[in-house]
């Protein structure tokens, strides 16, 4: 049904796919690094009860 010729090409064919694929998402991985910048603990911080306020603000609308 198959022959060798056809594992061969398949299994080249799979390798490149791989490797292309490998070097893809390294290469996006290092951009989504580069792309979060470090942020200080206090402006987490204060961003976090931000939005803390607002989801509580929304929720006393709802009710």
């Amino acid at each position: 049904m198959f022959s060798k010729t056809d594992f061969w090409i398949g299994l080249a064919v799979g390798a490149v796919a791989g490797i292309f694929g490998y070097k893809f998402f390294k290469e996006r991985d290092e951009q989504m690094m580069v792309a979060a910048p470090d942020i200080p603990i206090a402006e987490l911080q204060r961003q976090k009860e931000e939005l803390e306020d607002l989801i509580a603000a929304q929720e006393a609308k709802q009710k």
